[in-house]
């Protein structure tokens, strides 16, 4: 592709722009979504992993999600302070800390994850079922290491 073409390129046809847009545009449906909770979607995948397993330490959340030590502790300290989450010392490593969702931080995340699931649906509602579908699996294509 010449320089020429490049730029006269539609923006719509740049597979970043239209990546970024989209995740702009999910972003801002999901964060509205999740206000009454007093989450955001970062929050909310911080949930997700506590929801997934029987107990986890914090490190591990970090490194799932790819969140450094400072930010994964504020999220923490926030989310307990909330009684969301629970933090306790592992028996036989007292400097590592066990994390669990409490009954009340189970219900807050069942309920944020409906409410997440309307916003994307609402999102993608455009397309038909068998389009959003694909959508998904080219996406998990992309984004799976192999």
């Amino acid at each position: 592709m010449s320089s020429e073409e490049a730029l006269s390129r539609d923006v719509t046809d740049v597979l970043g722009y239209l990546l970024k847009r989209a995740h702009l545009q999910l972003s801002a449906a999901t964060t509205l979504a999740l206000e009454p909770f007093g989450l955001d979607p970062r929050t909310l995948g911080v949930l997700r992993v506590l929801a997934s397993r029987k107990s986890t330490s914090q490190q591990e959340v970090a490194q799932l999600l790819g969140v450094d030590r400072t930010s994964m502790v504020a999220f923490l300290d926030a989310l307990e302070g909330r009684g969301i989450v629970s933090r306790r010392p592992l028996a036989h490593d007292r400097r590592r800390n066990v994390l669990e969702l409490t009954e009340s931080g189970r219900q807050v995340f069942e309920q944020a994850s409906a409410a997440e699931r309307e916003a994307e649906k609402a999102y993608i509602a455009r397309l038909s079922v068998d389009d959003q579908r694909h959508l998904r699996q080219a996406l998990r294509t992309i984004v799976t290491k192999s």
